[in-house]
């Protein structure tokens, strides 16, 4: 198809503009993202974002999720009259895809910084308060100044010393020291690296400090480090100047499961189909390079017009009607495109039947419980990590306790302003994070998670007056050793197999904002090869782009 010199560029029907000016490329393109069938395995986050990007140019878009509901880890209750957020309830401010996403949708009115409250440490040795003030100066829990009094009332004068003597060890080389945690052991000691930096990195991100990659965790700190000649001079290095606030973090008034709901019903609105209680059994080659997705209904299932929105309320459809009864044949979906957009476990599962070796790293599975009791208990924070009396020892094995241990408690209703509000001065919105136990009911976990709050408060936390249990995987960070390298190896296997992709947190790293943004950048990648074909240098496809 051809178009003389100044046509105007091709567009959509409903006005959407084609991926290129040059009309006659552009109409070619066009007419190869109308004919291309995508199928995503999973709704949650990444795969809706996918499932979108493909959507917004005009292709065939069926999203299969295994669960009852989408958006994954985006999910807002009632509780109690209150519209909480169950597991994932904050972004960054600084982060540009999710904040070009939330423009897109017309979110951005929504958006509300958090009350700027600091983080508490709960079970420091020594300290009969039990509880005080994560120290200001810090990267990643590292000090700055191991002589401040904040500091000292957590590591001790014995701690202040040992930390002392960074400032006397020779430099190291850049890169000579991957591991956050050993790298701080070598510097400043136990008790910096066991009461301070342990953990903010478990709290944060649910794993060890001498998991972490030093510079994907703290960029820029190795490089300090060589260049000040102590671990404590490139902190105060990295520290933002005075008077400038560190990254700002954000959520959506009404709940941010509020960006799952406007994700699908954009995806209505494009014409997708979307499928809950569809988990996708096999991924299989088809023939002249597609694909095969075989999906099992399972009871309940619903399709695209039929399924409720993330936060419980129906799709504002006037055409709503339930699927087909669900002990119909399994679902078969022909494909130009899979998308695999499930966790480590089902995506594992699905890759290796089609020779795609996995090496995911281990993910810890935690129960999240949110409370709504009574007002105030830590005033002005925003969160409590415990710092193991038996440093990593003990904190590596937080099942061993009976009854367990809370890994993190936090206070949405204190640092949301208008969840505080939602909440009113006589209650006050907790959340407790524990080691999962599967062999627990939902009332046996959250009554053991007042019990492990009472315990790393202090204080004995009466009956919630509401409250939720939520079992997730805590996909570990892009800033865990190895990560880069495993994530590298699996897309390169992937992208071998043109029109197949892989997102999710477990490959872009924990966080909403990660997500978004790797999802976008890979669907990216694949869809150019499919509309403009393959790069002429294959080395210009590059699998961690995303990265």
């Amino acid at each position: 198809m051809t178009a003389s010199t100044g046509a105007r560029p091709a567009r959509c029907e409903d006005g959407r503009m084609a991926d290129s000016t040059d009309t006659g490329h552009g109409a070619d393109a066009l007419l190869r993202a109308r004919r291309t069938r995508v199928t995503v395995v999973g709704g949650g986050v990444a795969g809706l974002v996918a499932a979108l990007e493909w959507a917004k140019i005009g292709a065939h878009v069926t999203v299969c999720e295994a669960g009852g509901r989408l958006g994954g880890a985006l999910e807002t209750a009632d509780l109690d009259g209150i519209p909480i957020d169950l597991v994932a309830d904050a972004f960054s401010l600084s982060a540009p895809a999710l904040g070009g996403l939330i423009d897109d949708l017309r979110l951005r009115d929504r958006v509300e910084e958090a009350t700027p409250l600091p983080v508490v440490l709960a079970g420091a040795p020594g300290r009969a308060s039990g509880i005080v003030p994560l120290p200001e100066q810090t990267v990643l829990g590292i000090p700055a100044n191991p002589w401040a009094d904040d500091v000292r009332r957590v590591i001790g004068w014995s701690g202040a010393w040992r930390a002392y003597l960074d400032r006397l060890r020779p430099p190291l080389t850049i890169g000579h020291e991957r591991s956050l945690g050993r790298l701080v052991r070598q510097r400043m000691g136990d008790r910096v690296a066991d009461r301070l930096v342990a953990p903010v990195t478990r709290g944060l991100y649910g794993v060890g400090p001498d998991e972490v990659d030093v510079e994907a965790a703290a960029p820029g700190l190795s490089t300090a480090l060589t260049r000040t000649g102590s671990l404590a001079g490139a902190v105060f290095d990295l520290l933002p100047p005075e008077g400038h606030a560190s990254a700002r973090r954000a959520t959506l008034r009404g709940g941010f499961g509020a960006l799952a709901t406007a994700l699908a019903e954009r995806l209505l609105d494009l014409g997708a189909d979307l499928r809950v209680g569809h988990p996708v059994t096999s991924i299989a080659p088809g023939p002249d390079g597609t694909w095969t997705v075989r999906a099992a209904p399972v009871d309940g299932a619903m399709d695209a017009e039929a399924t409720a929105a993330p936060d419980g309320e129906p799709f504002p459809d006037p055409a709503a009607r339930p699927a087909a009864d669900s002990g119909a044949a399994d679902l078969t979906l022909d494909a130009d495109v899979v998308i695999v957009a499930t966790g480590a476990a089902a995506a594992t599962a699905l890759l290796s039947g089609l020779g795609v070796e996995v090496s995911a790293h281990p993910a810890p599975v935690r129960d999240v419980v949110d409370l709504v009791g009574a007002s105030a208990l830590v005033a002005g924070a925003r969160a409590v990590y415990p710092v193991a009396a038996g440093g990593e020892t003990a904190a590596r094995a937080p099942l061993a306790t009976n009854p367990p241990a809370a890994l993190s408690v936090t206070f949405p209703s204190a640092e949301w302003p208008w969840l505080g509000a939602a909440a009113g001065p006589e209650r006050q919105v907790m959340r407790v994070t524990l080691a999962a136990d599967a062999t627990r009911s939902d009332a046996a976990t959250i009554d053991a998670a007042v019990a492990a709050a009472s315990a790393l408060l202090g204080t004995p936390l009466g009956s919630p007056r509401a409250a939720a249990r939520r079992t997730i995987v805590l996909e570990p960070p892009a800033s865990v050793i190895g990560h880069d390298d495993r994530v590298a190896a699996l897309r390169g296997a992937v992208a071998a197999r043109p029109g197949l992709a892989i997102v999710g947190a477990w490959v872009s790293g924990g966080g909403v904002a990660q997500v978004v943004a790797d999802a976008v950048a890979e669907t990216d990648r694949v869809r150019s090869a499919v509309l403009w074909g393959p790069p002429a240098n294959p080395d210009d496809a590059d699998p961690t782009a995303a990265r």
